[in-house]
């Protein structure tokens, strides 16, 4: 791989040189090129000065920085921001060292390996990265790259130092307008939930694939030997369902499939006994949710059983013409005597 930001970590009195690598590898995305519909032939795009409407190379192209909310722009150069008082244009200055569950996945944007840069580098390298892993923190710093500063997070994964970039507080946007008003959840379609997403078992990330990469494949292969690409059957629109019967039926599915998939494979135990017990205490409740319900329909299918027995004109007669039999046994029981 190649590095893309050359620079050092400092804490304290350490400091690690590092070389930056990009984590992540978009090209395997699906990406489409812009075509005139009219011919096929693909759209260029050049770039145009609005002041004498001549086409512009990309040598004569520069920066330039408009205030909000005015139309003046300010020439800025490379050698302008390279004068910048930045200490962190080359220096990722670790402010503290803080608990991951108190960085926001909101504030997550790109991310990169950090590898030691030279010899020298590789022992407070390792010291820093088993610290993060043994002590289970991370560490927040600001660095500066490509010509912007911004909020970092370095945490250790798979043997490595990987930097996050974060976006900074005042970039996150609150949930005004999104959130949904109060609403009320029984307690069986808590536990069904719970139970639900513990039967989900674990996530295993070689069976993880972009679907949409591969239908777009398949119908660039159907145009190209000249067939139309059939288009699935689509659902006619929302529909209104039962919450918690599709929970019941969820959860069976759900545990159905991890049992079959323990007999095919082996288990590799990793939450502990408590966690185990939660789990197992969980599902019994589910279980005696379920049991509950099901008891509620057995009752209202015989209490509906009875009142349409009560009201067949054949056992209405019958308890009419009992009570004139009754009668007619205590008038003989009189002439006898």
């Amino acid at each position: 791989m190649r590095s893309i930001w050359n620079g050092s970590i400092s804490f304290g009195l350490v400091t690690i040189p590092v070389k930056t690598y990009s984590a992540t590898d978009r090209t395997s995305s699906v990406s489409f090129v812009r075509i005139h519909e009219k011919d096929g032939a693909p759209v260029q795009y050049r770039k145009i000065c609005e002041l004498d409407g001549e086409e512009v190379p990309n040598e004569e192209v520069g920066k330039g920085y408009q205030p909000p909310g005015d139309d003046t722009v300010v020439p800025i150069t490379d050698d302008d921001l390279s004068q910048l008082p930045m200490p962190t244009a080359k220096t990722l200055s670790i402010l503290s060292f803080v608990d991951p569950a108190e960085i926001d996945p909101l504030q997550m944007d790109k991310a990169y390996y950090l590898g030691p840069n030279g010899a020298a580098a590789v022992k407070p390298y390792a010291v820093l990265r088993e610290a993060l892993e043994h002590h289970r923190k991370v560490a927040i710093g600001k660095v500066a790259m490509r010509g912007r500063e911004s909020l970092a997070m370095l945490r250790a994964h798979d043997g490595a130092i990987v930097m996050h970039q974060l976006l900074w507080p005042d970039q996150i946007r609150p949930a005004t307008g999104v959130v949904p008003d109060e609403v009320e959840i029984r307690e069986n379609e808590m536990t069904l939930a719970e139970t639900l997403m513990d039967s989900l078992g674990e996530l295993d990330p070689a069976e993880l694939h972009d679907d949409y990469r591969e239908a777009v494949e398949e119908l660039v292969a159907a145009k190209l030997e000249g067939e139309e690409p059939v288009a699935p059957a689509t659902p006619s629109g929302a529909q209104v369902i039962d919450l918690t019967a599709a929970l019941e039926k969820s959860v069976r599915a759900a545990q159905g499939g991890g049992r079959q998939a323990e007999e095919s494979a082996s288990v590799t135990p990793i939450r502990g006994r408590k966690a185990a017990k939660k789990t197992a205490t969980k599902k019994t409740a589910a279980g005696g949710a379920e049991k509950k319900t099901a008891a509620r329909k057995t009752t209202t299918r015989k209490t509906a059983a009875k009142s349409t027995a009560s009201k067949s004109p054949e056992k209405t007669a019958a308890k009419k013409a009992t009570p004139k039999k009754a009668a007619a046994k205590k008038t003989t029981a009189k002439k006898s005597g």
